[in-house]
């Protein structure tokens, strides 16, 4: 029989211990590596449910050189005046304004593409129109001139557009309209004499626009703002003008194109 040494003893617990450790640390590391990788797995699952696929609504809507639409709009009108010398010494009125009337606008869109960035635009429309100029007296009432018309324009406009993005994308627009006025109305009291004004017009026009696309047409809402570079006042020997020395057109209009 063999003798039982401490030494022996000793060692065998020392390798038992070192092989117990051993596999220890691999368990851990293991384990580690294991949710690690669950960690990974689940992140990329998340990021692959989160992407959501945009589908792109008339993708080939640039390659078609002309396009077709129509608008609806409504115009804030009103006449920028300029007093004359007499409104200082030969008028009763201590003020002269007009103040912003609302109207309503409708059109067609002749849209020409030029280019991935510039597009012609040419937007033939009829305004129902009403502009006032009002008096205001010292010792009596208010009294107001009111012009009342059926207007035709003519916009023809150079339109910058934004590089597109899935559905949507924002252009800048600007330039000139020429317009005419037809079938004019005038109120008119007993006594009182009427403010006379021209029918032609000519204005500088600029605006900004949001293009969205649906499956089978665009929607584009606009904020236009219009100047008048024509004075429209005709002087007359009445009392309705003795103050005034001109009268130009302003609006802002908010625009919703269909095309």
């Amino acid at each position: 029989m063999d003798t039982a040494h401490l030494r022996r003893c000793i060692n065998l617990y020392r390798s038992q211990a070192f092989m117990t450790n051993r596999v220890s640390g691999y368990v851990l590391r293991s384990g580690f590596a294991t949710l690690m990788l669950l960690v990974l797995v689940q992140a990329n699952s998340q990021a692959q449910t989160s992407y959501k696929y945009v589908r792109k609504h008339l993708e080939r809507y640039d390659d078609k050189t002309i396009h077709y639409g129509f608008f609806f709009a409504a115009p804030i009108s009103r006449f920028s005046v300029t007093h004359s010398p007499a409104f200082l010494v030969a008028d009763s009125a201590y003020r002269i304004y007009s103040p912003n009337k609302g109207n309503f606008r409708v059109g067609f869109v002749i849209n020409a593409f030029l280019n991935d960035r510039f597009d012609f635009r040419f937007t033939p429309s009829v305004t129902l129109m009403s502009r006032q100029v009002q008096y205001d007296y010292p010792n009596s009432e208010s009294k107001t001139e009111t012009r009342e018309s059926t207007w035709l324009d003519f916009p023809m406009l150079l339109k910058y557009k934004s590089e597109r993005r899935n559905n949507s994308r924002m252009y800048l627009l600007a330039g000139g309209t020429f317009s005419f006025e037809t079938n004019v109305r005038k109120n008119e009291t007993q006594g009182q004499s009427r403010l006379s004004t021209g029918n032609v017009d000519f204005a500088l026009e600029y605006g900004v626009g949001f293009e969205q696309f649906f499956e089978f047409f665009k929607f584009a809402p606009e904020l236009r703002f219009s100047h008048g570079l024509v004075n429209l006042y005709r002087p007359t020997n009445n009392a309705a003008g003795i103050g005034i020395n001109k009268l130009t057109t302003h609006s802002v209009t908010l625009y919703l194109n269909f095309e």
